[in-house]
């Protein structure tokens, strides 16, 4: 008489999960492999960045220096700034009434873009063309074909009008939409008197960037009208088509300096255009972004750019690592403690979540610009308590189908079914506060609450992909399943005075002969 275990059959999915999560993690550091991601991004207050301050003023007669004018431009320009990627800026205005400056803090060293950004009052128009010549200075021959309301001052502003001067490429927004206006051409290759504006940048309802479908290379920004915008510019450009040159072509004009003027040869009734201008990708993109989010109502002087130095010390930064460090070893000595070996599932687990973290921020990093702050590491620290409490769930689950007299095995499967409902609904209050935190929330408060959506989102990755595959896996081993007082899940660790039930053996009899 002989007698053997009878082993269930191997479904194989607690190898796949491992080798799915293999897999995610495998294709993480791959993309940051082929990003060039090594580092993380350090926000503002761990490692310094750029600040800029404006100093508002009226664009025109229209638009003067109010309160609420401040608060709207504090407004947009936050937009335009958050528009560069999930960076923690600041957008903050300081000072009192109407002599408040606005000061942008940005971290890394892109501060020339968000100079640029930022300083545009994006104003936008589309004008006729009235008169075009060379970029230089006339003597005074340079005029106006005789047009209705070009007067003779007008003529003799654009004749002494040189567009080689660097001062006159500014752009200043400062044209009234209603005036007849000269400018020069935003590279400097040419000079214009434009007629007053038909259409105006309030009337765009989309603006995006892309790469013209017609040279294939170079980057355009599209441009979609709204209802009044639509009628605007088919009559503007049904007016224009037959006239001669330079009459037919419409010039579009941004903060006062032409981007492109191109020659209309029939109506645009679309209710769409596209600006050309020899852009780079990122000028398109920020062109885009400027006219997506409306025009300043005020107009402003730039300060001077300086680099921030970081507002935490590194002894600081250092506690506030060491304090996090100390927070996972405590969690690390609990579970060892009280869960035995059962215990280093929980330290593999936070182990593989510290690894998704870490490359998930080194991915975004590069592709939507996010970087870590001290309030993005306390969101993290955090979040560890909510990790821990997902895999203590799940442990007491299984404790407590064992003490009703199942097997190890067993109690794995039907804890776990209990268990993963209220795992899932615990995560998905923690996701969405964190989501209304960042909807709702400005500055370092949006990197606590990212931070602590996205490692809410690995616990339950992790919880799902290895937690769980991983104790179906050591279940099966003679160490855990018989109870073993170092497994954590002898009678003393489940609290019950019978061991652990063993998987049922099967007795075979066999003959010789």
């Amino acid at each position: 008489m002989s007698t053997q275990n009878k082993s269930p059959k191997s479904s194989g999915r607690p190898v796949r999960s491992l080798a799915i999560l293999a897999l995610i993690m495998l294709g993480l550091l791959a993309t940051a492999m082929i990003q060039g991601a090594t580092t993380v991004k350090l926000g503002l207050d761990l490692r310094g960045g750029t600040s800029v301050t404006l100093q508002p003023r009226a664009s025109n007669d229209s638009n003067q220096v109010t309160a609420k004018a401040i608060d709207t431009a504090v407004e947009i320009i936050r937009q335009r700034v958050n528009s560069l990627g999930v960076a923690e800026s600041e957008v903050t205005a300081q000072g009192s009434g109407t002599n408040r400056q606005i000061v942008i803090s940005v971290p890394g060293d892109s501060g020339r873009r968000v100079v640029d950004l930022v300083g545009q009052t994006a104003e936008l128009r589309f004008r006729q063309v009235l008169a075009q010549t060379g970029p230089t200075a006339g003597n005074g021959s340079d005029t106006a074909t005789p047009v209705a309301g070009v007067t003779a001052e007008v003529n003799a502003r654009f004749a002494a009008l040189d567009c080689t001067n660097p001062a006159n490429l500014q752009g200043t927004g400062a044209d009234a939409p209603t005036d007849i206006v000269i400018a020069c051409e935003r590279d400097g290759t040419s000079k214009y008197i434009l007629a007053a504006a038909e259409v105006l940048g309030t009337q765009v309802a989309k603006a995006q960037y892309g790469v013209d479908s017609t040279s294939g290379t170079q980057y355009v920004v599209s441009l979609t009208f709204n209802g009044d915008g639509t009628k605007a510019f088919a009559a503007l450009t049904t007016r224009v088509t037959s006239l001669p040159s330079p009459l037919n072509q419409v010039a579009i004009v941004l903060d006062g300096l032409v981007v492109s003027a191109p020659s209309i040869n029939e109506a645009i009734p679309s209710g769409s255009a596209e600006i050309t201008g020899n852009f780079t990708r990122v000028e398109a993109e920020d062109l885009a972004n400027v006219l997506k989010y409306g025009a300043l109502p005020l107009a402003f002087d730039r300060g001077e750019v300086q680099q921030v130095s970081p507002t935490l010390g590194a002894d600081q930064l250092e506690a506030g690592l060491l304090a996090g460090a100390i927070g996972l070893i405590l969690v690390f000595l609990f579970s060892l403690i009280y869960y035995r070996a059962l215990g280093l599932v929980t330290v593999g687990s936070l182990i593989v979540a510290g690894a998704l973290l870490y490359l998930s921020v080194l991915v975004l990093g590069e592709a939507i610009g996010f970087t870590l702050t001290l309030a993005g590491i306390a969101g993290a620290i955090v979040s560890i308590g909510i990790t821990a409490d997902s895999f203590i769930v799940y442990f007491e689950r299984i404790r407590d189908e064992a003490r009703e007299g199942r097997t190890l095995r067993s109690a794995v499967e039907s804890g776990w079914v209990k268990a993963r409902h209220t795992i899932i609904v615990a995560d998905t209050v923690s996701i969405l506060a964190a989501v209304l935190l960042y909807f709702f929330a400005v500055g370092g408060v949006r990197g606590f609450a990212f931070t602590l959506g996205l490692v809410t989102i690995i616990d339950l990755l992790v919880v799902f992909i290895f937690t769980k595959p991983l104790v179906t896996l050591i279940a099966k081993t003679h160490f855990f399943s018989s109870g073993h007082p170092a497994s954590g899940f002898s009678a003393k660790s489940i609290g019950s005075k019978q061991p652990i039930k063993q998987e049922k053996q099967v007795t075979t009899e066999g003959m010789e002969g």
